[in-house]
């Protein structure tokens, strides 16, 4: 089975797909792979320096992820031509690492932990949709500690290039709502597991891999 984990940004997907691979899961996490293809000597590190310039770059020729974001959540055309540069890289490694992990059979559930499911209309390749959720507010705390120096604007704008939570949770097979205590967390992801996973829940996808 593989389950498409998404929700919005400070929402806490991360959190959610830790306590999923506690309870036996494999997960694929869409963040770590996009850093890994845009690695030094990666050619889509080559092609977004072409594109936007030597100024993306660090010191030591590693991309500068805030010197980047400040260009591209800007610029609807910029954010457009970074994806048509990382998506097919990451689409590739991927669809790899998901689909060696469901041949080999040793879990229970594959975990696509995936921030931009339904925006690149990939909800199709999943078995089941997980939405994360949390109140507005209680995300914009989280962004503003893990980034203090982020602005109230470019966090009002990161937060519009994503679907509203609403809409994502209204076409999940399971909300869970991370909004308060960790341990009510743990127990709708513990029973959700239970219910959806181990039950063997019918799927609704064909769960062919990113």
């Amino acid at each position: 089975m593989l389950i498409g984990l998404t929700g919005g940004i400070g929402s806490g997907k991360s959190v959610v797909a830790r306590m999923l691979e506690a309870l036996g899961a494999a997960v694929v996490d869409a963040d770590a792979i996009a850093r890994e293809v845009v690695r030094p000597g990666e050619p889509a590190l080559d092609r977004v320096v072409q594109v936007f310039g030597p100024a993306v770059l660090t010191p030591a020729g590693e991309l500068d992820r805030r010197a980047l974001g400040r260009i591209v959540f800007q610029d609807e055309r910029a954010r457009q031509e970074l994806e048509r540069i990382l998506h097919p890289a990451i689409h590739r490694r991927t669809r790899e690492r998901i689909g060696a992990l469901l041949a080999g059979g040793r879990h229970p559930a594959v975990v696509w932990d995936v921030p931009l499911l339904f925006e690149v209309g990939a909800e199709h390749r999943v078995d089941q949709i997980w939405v994360v959720t949390a109140p507005r507010e209680v995300r914009l705390a989280r962004l503003r500690r893990r980034d203090p120096d982020l602005s109230a604007e470019e966090l009002a704008r990161r937060m519009a290039a994503q679907w509203p939570l609403e809409e994502k949770a209204a076409r999940a097979h399971v909300v869970i709502d991370n909004g308060g205590k960790l341990e009510a967390t743990r127990r709708q992801v513990e029973a959700a597991w239970r219910r959806h996973v181990l039950r063997g829940a019918a799927p609704d996808g064909e769960g062919d891999g990113a």
